[in-house]
């Protein structure tokens, strides 16, 4: 049946029970769309097949001539799409750095849609905005202990590694060259700019290298070591190689918990090189700097109190919902090398007057108010309940390392994991060991089973546990290892 023309009244927030009796009414069809195609779901994935979801997603006329009631709508997309995304609060989905969110920032997020302020300036978010700079001011202190630091809130790692590359690049050209690229552009000596990293670093280095208009050449990689660190004596080594081909190392990220094993590169000895050749330091700690709230693991990113700039996500072990970030800078001022007025936005007689724009610290305009999730999940929780709920998924790494370590049946990568990845794969007594490999992960991921990642280590095929969710269990991890190993025999006939 179809809907009736809705009233303004009822279709957008307002100070009416029209208004408020309609958002009650979707919200709570929402509800029914989430809980039982998703909340209680017994599996991580419904098994469905790319070819079966894309009929079943077809069917449906993206926008038909006339409207729907809400509740059809809704049931539609619970049974045609909620049934069939990723049940990330599911013991059994382990593949990628994709957190189970907290039903407190669950909570905030209604807030943050529902009253859709813009973090681009004062006039469109004047609360959101002082709770945002007080926010990253904690961070701040959390990372740095300095008055001097600053930050802003991101897209995620992708958006704040670029931006600690951008503002390392400009500062190297203002600095030492007395060059404005945000005016001139690249210098003519642009192609003798070099960033340096692991070869285990994210590949967001390289694509920002490519979008500054540097080049992925000018990437140089250092080699990891056997617990896939980044080797300062090869650091050491290239460094000599480009200081004599006349290239400018200006800039090194390191990284506080790699992709696929969660290595943490030696951050102090990294800093004594950075220092030395004047390079601006960068810290990927999007996915480890969550240690920072843990009394018993955080000596592990001792040096990142060096970095020029930090990445840090909180929709990894923050159980934040998708998309929630920040970029910290050490020295507040180096914003200044981003910062535009626009007359419309964020005039100069703002700043005048002390009218905080954010804009100006931020390579995005429009924003979303997603320090309130954090914010809301920090006050229900606590460092100490944080602290927990990290430290209780590195106790099940550990021990599903010694696990695998002591079967006969599985080779293990990482047996004394820094953060909460596994890397690993089942030991076949005959045939491919590559093919049966893959073959176990596609087995897995047809059933709905174990949602598990594939990598490779030096072109082998590896499976991998990243072990974000508080709520695995020693039980889960043996059924799991169980199923894998029950499934490689299957396969290893």
């Amino acid at each position: 049946m179809k809907s009736t023309t809705l009233h303004p009244d009822q279709l957008f927030l307002g100070n009416s029970d029209q208004a408020w009796n309609y958002y009650q009414h979707a919200m709570k069809q929402s509800e029914k769309a989430l809980k039982a195609p998703f909340a209680l779901q017994t599996k991580p994935f419904s098994g469905i097949s790319v070819a079966e979801l894309n009929n079943l997603i077809n069917r449906w006329d993206i926008c038909p001539e006339e409207g729907t009631p809400i509740e059809e709508v809704l049931e539609q997309v619970g049974s045609s799409i909620i049934q069939h995304t990723m049940v990330v609060h599911d013991p059994n989905c382990v593949a990628h750095l994709h957190c189970p969110p907290l039903i407190p920032a669950l909570a905030a997020e209604a807030l943050v849609s529902a009253t859709n302020q813009s973090m681009d300036s004062w006039d469109q978010s004047p609360s959101a905005t002082l709770l945002e700079e007080r926010v990253i001011q904690w961070l701040a202190k959390l990372f740095y202990d300095t008055s001097d630091c600053n930050g802003v809130f991101t897209s995620g790692g992708t958006q704040s590694n670029f931006m600690g590359l951008l503002l390392a690049r400009d500062h190297y050209l203002k600095a030492h060259h007395d060059w404005d690229v945000k005016k001139r552009g690249l210098p003519p000596f642009a192609s003798q700019l070099r960033i340096i990293c692991s070869e285990a670093a994210h590949f967001t280095v390289k694509q920002s290298a490519s979008l500054l208009g540097l080049g992925e050449d000018a990437v140089i990689t250092i080699q990891t070591d056997s617990k896939q660190q980044m080797c300062p004596h090869d650091l050491e080594r290239k460094l000599e190689t480009m200081l004599a081909a006349k290239h400018i190392p200006f800039a090194l990220v390191a990284t506080a918990g790699t992709t696929d094993f969660g290595s943490i590169d030696p951050l102090e000895a990294i800093y004594t090189h950075t220092k030395k050749h004047h390079m601006w330091l960068h810290v990927d700690a999007a996915y480890g700097g969550a240690l920072q709230l843990s009394t018993s693991y955080r000596n592990r990113l001792s040096g990142i109190e060096y970095a020029d700039s930090i990445t840090v996500d909180f929709h990894k072990l923050f159980y934040q919902p998708i998309s929630c970030g920040a970029f910290l800078l050490k020295e507040k001022k180096h914003f200044q090398l981003l910062k535009l007025h626009a007359d419309y936005l964020n005039p100069e007689e703002d700043e005048l007057d002390g009218i905080p724009n954010l804009v100006g610290k931020s390579i995005q305009t429009t924003r979303r108010f997603d320090a309130l999730k954090l914010y809301v999940s920090l006050q229900v929780l606590g460092r100490k309940g944080f602290a927990h709920l990290i430290e209780s998924t590195l106790h099940i790494t550990q021990y599903t390392a010694s696990t695998l370590a002591h079967h006969a049946h599985f080779e293990i990568k990482n047996r004394t994991p820094h953060m909460n990845a596994i890397v690993f794969r089942y030991l076949p007594k005959h045939g491919d060991i590559n093919g049966i490999n893959l073959a176990i992960r596609q087995h897995l991921l047809a059933s709905g089973e174990i949602v598990l990642a594939k990598t490779k280590v030096k072109d082998e095929v590896y499976l991998k546990f990243t072990l974000l969710n508080p709520r695995i269990t020693e039980t889960d991890i043996d059924h799991m290892i169980h199923l894998i190993e029950q499934i490689g025999n299957q396969f290893d006939q």
